[in-house]
């Protein structure tokens, strides 16, 4: 899977621009604060609908102006796609892939597959468990539309149980049966969720591991911990693990159980990685764990997806460094960095330089 051409029009720092990618390393390098990122946060609309940074699509949008387009032209083994992306002030954005319109974030998935590597990534493991679900969700979603469905039906149920749960414990009432039909539904799709997430774990687990033993010799492993704690994982039986913490649950107002409370319980060399892992060794796991997204994607789909590194380079030693070089050759790689001379060119490399909004390709 590659990009060919992205085209910016007000978006962030852009006015009006076209940048085409060489279906290999691609290094983005500038000054800070030229638009760099802006490069990748655009492609990682392409893919997951939103940006990885903002917290709205105004943010987006290039100070001013009313409206931002995005066009990409992208590649995988079966076809060519077209995509756009429109960005309206006052309005929802539009997206669109070879002209058919996208109305449900589901629909999008599955299309451009990327995996993003950020400073913020290396505190993966000594981060909160949100940051994990994040990942977990990230990677399964970009295949899995099914996936995404139930974890948005999950949640919209989630959030009627918790506010009927704040409600109880207003009234001071001890049970209801509506939170019995809310136990219901999280049930059905928390089964659903359950299975995916261990499948992928066991995955992850079995690629990252490969991985950390090449970079340090060290044993690294990733297991599931969910936040439903039952043997099976069928609907009835969690069903019924929920319905049996109801009474706790209107004590404190908010749902204490479910997947919205899942991790991964990471450990290297028989110790858990977020107490007892030095900094040098946790930045190595989250490492392995971001390679093995990619591993995991190919595994799946059968092709690399785009990689997105986002000054990365600079927070890695020389070791880490020529580890990820070599594991990124051939494959299409889009990279920022201010310096060119921590990145290692080969004659696949293209060097795009970013000076306030406009990008200058150089031979």
């Amino acid at each position: 899977m590659y990009i060919s051409s992205l085209s910016l029009s007000n978006f962030r720092n852009y006015s009006a621009e076209k940048i085409e990618f060489s279906p290999y390393t691609n290094v983005i390098y500038g000054d800070n604060a030229q638009g760099k990122t802006n490069i990748l946060e655009a492609v990682y609309i392409f893919s997951q609908g939103r940006s990885h940074r903002a917290k709205s699509d105004r943010e987006l949008i290039k100070f001013g102006e009313d409206f931002a387009k995005l066009s990409l032209e992208f590649h995988d083994n079966e076809r060519d796609y077209k995509s756009s992306v429109r960005l309206i002030k006052n309005g929802k954005k539009n997206i669109k892939i070879n002209h058919v319109q996208i109305t449900k974030l589901s629909m999008l998935m599955n299309y451009l597959n990327v995996v993003m590597f950020s400073p913020e990534d290396l505190d993966l493991v000594k981060g909160s468990p949100s940051a994990r679900r994040r990942f977990i969700d990230s990677s399964i979603s970009q295949l899995y539309p099914r996936y995404l469905t139930s974890l948005i039906d999950y949640h919209k149920a989630l959030d009627q149980k918790n506010s009927l749960l704040k409600t109880l414990k207003f009234k001071g009432v001890k049970s209801d049966v509506m939170l019995s039909v809310w136990n219901e539904q999280l049930a059905i799709e928390a089964s659903k969720i359950m299975k995916y997430r261990t499948d992928f774990t066991a995955l992850i687990d079995e690629f990252a591991a490969k991985i950390q033993k090449e970079i340090s010799g060290e044993t690294l492993k990733i297991a599931y911990s969910p936040g439903i704690k039952t043997e099976d994982i069928d609907k009835s039986t969690i069903f019924k693990y929920l319905e049996r913490n109801q009474r706790r649950e209107i004590e404190l107002a908010s749902a204490q159980v479910g997947v919205q409370r899942d991790d991964l319980h990471i450990s290297i060399n028989g110790n858990e990685a977020k107490v007892y892992g030095s900094q040098g060794q946790q930045r190595t796991a989250a490492l392995s764990m971001k390679i093995a997204q990619a591993d995991y994607i190919h595994h799946v789909k059968g092709e690399y997806p785009v990689l997105l590194l986002d000054d990365i380079m600079s927070e890695l030693d020389i070791n880490r460094r020529m580890y990820l070089s070599e594991k990124i050759t051939g494959k299409q790689v889009l990279i920022t960095s201010t310096d060119t001379d921590l990145i290692e060119s080969t004659d696949n490399t293209q060097l795009l330089h970013i000076k306030n909004g406009s990008v200058i390709r150089e031979e």
